[in-house]
């Protein structure tokens, strides 16, 4: 915590005040670019509706640091040099650009034009996959999922017996990996039906969502060395939502023995801004409880500061807007809100076991928690929970019903965090369309 965080902070941009998303006190990155502009994209920092465009502080005198930071912070069309060059150049930069934002900033009161130069609309731009993200992991992090999802398929042994001992994850495919408002056709794939002699190939009829949160490595460590878990938070530069788009039907037929396949890498978007782990410093939370009978993590896996605050209370909500509710301009519905700080395992455990076999992580690897649900119904975080498996439809306000996706359905993901004592910070919005399978005859 420093002086960043300060509550009572004020922007000379007008849209960052209030109940602003992006306050000065969140001051997340991304990769944007004008609307219609093509090429790469250029480094960013969100602030209220606008666009911090470090390149123009950067030609423009307003930002300082090494030759060998402001040419990776601004000229880069993507996160991921920043991302590995540690904790300290980033707490820097946030300092230099909460020191230019600030209303009191000496830069903004000796020249008042200074935002047209250095600032672009988010609504002008587009905004681009924040990294190059090299490798995907996934995880099963909250328990209150896994034993949903296991007392469908298991109700004698819903939660199996290595899940409390490690992190269960799995390796995604980081190529469709897609930004904000990508389309996402429905996919194709083999599925069996009870009743059925043999599988069938076509579009999925079960497509789900999965409400996660994603970090982005920092620095990353060298192949053989695992990461502490005293270490591991250095390893995390910031978070983002994340949309694990699922195919339910035909994860059910292809995930034994090895588990999730094509059901899964057909597409995963995420949040166009990453909200450092500077900016998540007052939000803090202890690790999710345990009961008496569950087993204390072994030593890789556990420290006091983990215990203590090794979570991070983000909530986590999901809207769906179907095209019958666009055409009669039906607001989304929410469909639930949960809380990251419900996971079974924290972040910085995450990276710890992830690398404790020697594993390698690369700067703007992205590593997902698994779906967020908690204790209650409405916070479950996917569909397959929600309808219980389709047994218990849910109603929009059309009257339409859901048990699963349906064509031109849009799924709308948000984040954010707030406490007494702090400015209440957001992550945007994680926004995905349903359309139809591509049939190629």
């Amino acid at each position: 915590m420093d002086q960043t965080h300060d509550p009572s902070l004020t922007c000379w941009v007008e849209s960052a005040e209030g109940a602003a998303e992006f306050p000065i006190q969140n001051l997340p990155f991304g990769i944007f670019r004008r609307r219609g502009e093509g090429g790469p994209g250029r480094v960013g920092v969100a602030i209220g509706d606008m666009i911090l465009d470090l390149a123009a502080c950067h030609a423009g005198g307003q930002l300082g640091g090494t030759g060998r930071l402001t040419a990776v912070a601004c000229g880069a069309p993507a996160l991921n040099g920043l991302m590995g060059m540690g904790a300290e150049t980033r707490r820097g930069l946030r300092r230099q650009v909460s020191a230019l934002l600030r209303a009191d900033s000496p830069a903004y009161r000796s020249d008042p034009g200074l935002g047209d130069r250095i600032l672009v609309a988010q609504s002008d731009s587009e905004m681009l996959l924040p990294a190059a993200v090299g490798d995907y992991t996934d995880f099963y992090a909250s328990v209150h999922h896994a034993t949903n999802v296991g007392s469908m398929f298991r109700p004698d042994n819903p939660l199996l017996s290595n899940y409390k001992w490690l992190p269960i994850g799995y390796h995604g495919r980081a190529s469709s990996i897609v930004p904000s408002g990508t389309p996402v056709s429905r996919p194709q794939g083999q599925s069996k039906s009870a009743e059925a002699e043999s599988p069938s190939f076509g579009p999925s009829r079960l497509l789900d969502y999965e409400m996660e949160l994603g970090l982005f490595i920092a620095s990353g460590n060298p192949l053989g060395q695992a990461v502490p878990i005293e270490r591991a938070e250095d390893q995390i530069f910031g978070f983002c939502l994340v949309n694990d788009w699922s195919a339910r039907d035909l994860q059910a037929w292809e995930y034994q023995p090895l588990g999730p396949f094509l059901a899964k890498n057909f597409a995963t978007t995420i949040s166009p801004w990453v909200v450092t782990l500077e900016a998540l410093e007052p939000f803090r939370a202890p690790a999710a409880t345990r009961s008496p009978e569950d087993p204390r993590p072994l030593p890789h896996l556990d420290s006091a500061r983990n215990t203590e605050a090794g979570a991070v209370a983000v909530t986590v909500e999901v809207y769906l807007s179907s095209a019958g509710m666009r055409d009669r301009r039906i607001e989304p519905v929410r469909l639930s809100r949960g809380s990251a700080a419900d996971l079974y395992w924290t972040p910085a455990q995450l990276v710890a076991h992830h690398t404790s076999n020697g594993c390698n992580l690369r700067p703007g690897d992205l590593l997902a928690s698994g779906t967020i649900s908690g204790p209650a119904k409405e916070s479950r975080g996917c569909l397959l929970e929600l309808t219980w498996r389709g047994a218990e439809p849910l109603t929009l306000p059309t009257g339409e019903t859901r048990k699963f996706l349906e064509d031109g359905d849009e799924v709308i993901m948000r984040g954010f965090c707030e406490r007494a004592g702090a400015a209440r910070i957001g992550f945007g919005e994680c926004r995905g369309r349903v359309r139809p399978a591509i049939v190629r005859g």
